[in-house]
């Protein structure tokens, strides 16, 4: 069944602690975006800052250049799953490496321009690719659904492989998504934003919920 996993993504503690307060009731798996200034131009709260509710699976997707230099720091706090970008820099083997000792699941993140086969060889120790349609370091951003073509390439080269899709998702689009073979719906500006994030949450479960059993 989909999944709607709402996003974290905060310039301060404040305002990190006032986001994870909004979705705290949510759903039981949440996305914390964190960016280093560099890879995406907009500054988050640090690694060693970051915390959820008890009872949720917690993804990090590092908006970072180099995501090594945190992943440690990441590990720590035991997370669901690690989210690196294909375009970052640094040795892929040694971040699975470190994501596999801790026993955390890895993922990777695939920008609009950049096509899967840059990582087709790699999918044998990737456990998920994030579809990244977004704004890089902000809510919002355009659901560009013609990028549902990389989710059925990928399938064919991994059928069982996990997708998620960040960036424009909304009570227009989520059936499309869901029907298109995303399984996670990282949902930031239409839950965060929304004067009642439980009913932004709701309604997205239930459309992507009846998509998903029809």
């Amino acid at each position: 069944m989909p999944v709607i996993c709402p996003t974290v993504l905060a310039a301060d503690k404040q305002d990190y602690k006032i986001q994870i307060e909004r979705i705290a009731g949510l759903g039981h798996r949440l996305q914390i975006d964190l960016t280093d200034g560099l890879f995406a131009s907009a500054k988050t709260v640090a690694a060693d800052e970051i915390w959820w509710p008890a009872g949720f699976k917690a993804d990090i997707h590092l908006m970072y250049k180099d995501p090594a230099t945190v992943l440690r720091t990441v590990l720590a706090k035991n997370p669901h799953l690690i989210i690196v970008h294909s375009e970052a820099d640094g040795d892929f083997d040694a971040v699975y490496k470190m994501c596999r000792d801790n026993g955390v699941k890895l993922g990777v993140a695939l920008l609009a321009a950049t096509e899967p086969d840059v990582i087709a060889k790699k999918l044998d120790k990737i456990d998920h690719v994030l579809i990244f349609s977004g704004d890089l370091g902000n809510f919002g951003g355009h659901a560009d659904l013609s990028l549902l073509e990389k989710v059925s390439s990928l399938k064919e080269l991994k059928p069982e492989l996990e997708i998620g899709w960040d960036g424009g998702i909304n009570d227009h689009n989520v059936s499309e998504l869901v029907f298109g073979g995303v399984d996670v719906l990282n949902v930031g500006g239409f839950i965060q934003k929304a004067a009642n994030p439980e009913k932004a949450y709701n309604t997205l479960f239930r459309i992507a919920d009846e998509t998903g059993t029809t």
